[in-house]
């Protein structure tokens, strides 16, 4: 997970600058969603060795994190519809290509994983989620390029914080119903994990 750590928070930085500078509000779109990545393995690493309960409240976390940053990319769409953007395709194609060897990788370190305990669930989730992002970025890029026109850019970037909110959504409510198991069995504690946002400490 430290290695999935490093790589999506290098990736973040860089995405985000190449972004910024292409206008390009799927690159940044793909870059909040490699920092949302990037806080997922922070908080698998610590619920590490944890209880189950601090498990379920750690992937409960990302998930209401992860949906922030969703929201979030859509505000910055909205800006970008009202007050314009020409963004770059290919700078948009070259990063995308680049982001998507990485998450490959990334997918593939974690595959083994991706049945295992609530927050490294979340964690695949969130990696499966990142390549179909990555391909929506170089074909954003490519129809940008071939029809000259920043609406596939605008297009795609929606397209993926529909898939960030999807994921938050699908975390968020796993982790309840792990959490509610837990309850049952009389292991998640008195006071549960099903309230909303809830900080990990």
């Amino acid at each position: 997970m430290i290695i999935l750590l490093a790589i999506n928070a290098t990736m973040f930085v860089i995405k985000l600058a190449v972004g910024w500078y292409a206008e390009s509000t799927g690159l940044i779109a793909d870059s909040m969603d490699m920092l949302a990545d990037a806080i997922v393995y922070i908080i698998g690493l610590y619920a590490i060795g944890k209880t189950a309960r601090h498990k379920a409240r750690a992937a409960m976390a990302s998930g209401w994190f992860q949906a922030l940053l969703g929201l979030l990319i859509l505000a910055d769409i909205v800006r970008r519809i009202l007050y314009g953007s020409e963004p770059v395709s290919l700078l948009m194609m070259g990063m995308g290509v680049l982001a998507l060897i990485a998450n490959v990788y990334c997918l593939v370190l974690i595959q083994e994983h991706k049945d295992g305990e609530v927050h490294m669930r979340a964690s695949w989730v969130f990696s499966k989620n990142d390549v179909i992002a990555n391909s929506g970025v170089i074909l954003g890029g490519l129809l940008g390029w071939w029809l000259d026109s920043r609406w596939p850019d605008l297009i795609i970037g929606s397209f993926i914080a529909l898939i960030i909110l999807n994921g938050a959504r699908h975390i968020i409510t796993d982790a309840r119903n792990e959490c509610t198991d837990e309850d049952e069995s009389g292991s998640c504690g008195s006071s549960g994990c099903d309230d909303g946002l809830i900080v990990v400490v």
